[in-house]
């Protein structure tokens, strides 16, 4: 299995304290564990680009791995225990002889790591145990998918001890996606391990969903002249799950009165032929929604293409479509049950304040509450910077970049 630099896998400017944090999850493993060997492993996060609230209506999406990630000091051992201490969380053992669903180890990590291990026994792939002190940067509750970054480096670890990196990266985000699903308990789809696993751009099709196409896009972001920033609004994400829902629920609807169960093969042509119909039986914002999906999954096609070609004003421009559309016709910005909060209207607002007619912005992820995305010229990051945190807090946006690798092994 290739191992990585820290220059191959960092922006040149954070190499030196990238050096610090693996020296120091070295340290900590040290602590833990005692002297031994270790190894380095990395996994990032992943942000949503292009397709917002597609994939359930097996639609397309555009996703990155991005620069925030979680990282692992590893020894192989030569018995059935997994060993992980987490920064911050107790430490998990699992003694992976017994690979059954366990009920009370639902929404743990432990469920993680034991589903992983089922994964890969399932495929009639190697495992073996191993103790591993892990760190993560990944932001919670920011649309990164911490969850999926660790999934990944589970399966980027046993993948190098034990199967000579004979595992590719599109079954290791489906072994992550399955031990999510049928161990932790949560019915995610296959976009976040998948931006994980590959890193750099990627495109999902998910028209046969059991079969995602998926197509790495490479595109080098540092020489591009932006910087990507997520920026936390502090949104509260309770009690916002009919929201959520009722987007799948309403696109669908209106699939139904073509005969199918989700949007994806139906044209636009073919709703707006029948728009009265539809506003009657499924009403407005439910065909909104349907226009939108139409739309946000043509702009996937054209964002990899643009940046393919490597025109990045173009992929700038449907960014600031993709989030026009959110914000008019899918409606996703802020809940109607809840007015008051608007912190993704204002984000989007002074994004637009700073950037003035340059780069982009859209809302990040699933909406209603949460965050930004924007795509900022580096002459501008300070001023956006600035006034973002301004109105959210200090620390408030996050500055990250492109990753151009997955789940990988690092040497340094």
């Amino acid at each position: 299995m290739k191992t990585y630099t820290l220059s191959d896998i960092y922006t040149q400017d954070n190499v030196a304290c990238q050096s610090e944090r693996y020296k120091k999850a070295a340290e900590s493993f040290k602590e833990l564990f005692g002297n031994a060997q270790v190894r380095f492993f990395s996994a990032p996060g992943r942000t949503e680009i292009g397709g917002n609230h597609t994939d359930h209506n097996f639609g397309k999406v555009l996703a990155a791995g991005v620069s925030l990630d979680v990282i692992a000091a590893v020894t192989a051992t030569d018995d059935n225990i997994i060993e992980v201490k987490s920064e911050g969380f107790e430490k998990d053992t699992v003694d992976i002889s017994d690979l059954n669903v366990r009920e009370n180890e639902k929404n743990t990590s432990a469920a993680l790591i034991r589903g992983v291990c089922a994964g890969f026994k399932d495929r009639g792939y190697n495992i073996g145990g191993f103790k591993a002190y892990t760190t993560s940067n990944v932001l919670k509750g920011s649309g990164l998918s911490s969850s999926a970054a660790f999934e990944v480096l589970l399966c980027t670890i046993l993948n190098s001890l034990y199967n000579s990196g004979e595992i590719s990266d599109i079954e290791a985000a489906q072994i992550s996606q399955y031990a999510e699903n049928e161990y932790f308990g949560k019915p995610s789809g296959l976009m976040d391990q998948m931006a994980s696993s590959v890193g750099s751009f990627i495109t999902i099709d998910f028209n046969d969903p059991k079969k995602p196409v998926i197509n790495k896009i490479n595109f080098d972001f540092k020489k591009c002249g932006y910087s990507l920033c997520i920026v936390d609004t502090k949104g509260n994400h309770a009690d916002l799950t009919p929201e959520y829902a009722a987007i799948p629920n309403e696109m669908k609807s209106v699939a139904r009165l073509f005969g199918k169960n989700v949007l994806r093969g139906i044209s636009k042509k073919q709703i707006l032929q029948r728009i009265g119909e539809i506003r009657q039986k499924c009403g407005d914002r439910a065909l909104l929604r349907a226009l939108h999906f139409i739309d946000d999954n043509d702009r996937v096609d054209a964002q990899s293409q643009a940046l393919k070609i490597g025109d990045f004003d173009a992929f700038l421009k449907k960014v600031n479509e993709s989030g026009d559309s959110s914000y008019k016709y899918l409606q996703n910005i802020y809940a109607n049950s809840t007015p008051r909060e608007q912190g993704l209207s204002v984000g989007l607002y002074l994004a637009g304040e700073v950037l003035n007619g340059t780069g982009a912005s859209r809302v990040h992820g699933g909406g209603f509450a949460g965050t930004i995305q924007a795509f900022v010229p580096n002459d501008k990051l300070s001023e956006f910077i600035s006034v973002l945190d301004g109105a959210f807090g200090e620390g408030s946006c996050h500055v990250l970049s492109i990753r151009p690798v997955g789940g990988v092994e690092v040497s340094l």
